[in-house]
């Protein structure tokens, strides 16, 4: 998935492929198109909702510290 995706874009995508797929008017192979790209998508706005909830974690421990001017960049990479 690109990098300037966004996750408000690719839930949009997520919400229309499953409207498709509970249709069930695909075809066998489209709806096997659309399922891949659908875990694709999920996944992708489950690692953004993950990096966004580390982000608020890290600011409120800061901000329990009593440092609010400094911020720190989060590294999802570096947590795996």
């Amino acid at each position: 998935m690109p990098k300037s995706t966004r996750f408000e874009d690719a839930l949009k995508e997520l919400e229309t492929i499953v409207e498709s797929l509970e249709s069930g008017e695909p075809s066998l192979e489209l709806s096997l198109e659309q399922f891949e790209r659908g875990v694709s998508l999920s996944r992708f706005c489950q690692q953004s909702l993950s990096e966004a909830e580390q982000k608020v974690k890290i600011l409120l421990d800061e901000d329990d510290a009593g440092d609010d001017d400094a911020l720190t960049d989060f590294d999802a990479s570096a947590q795996n």
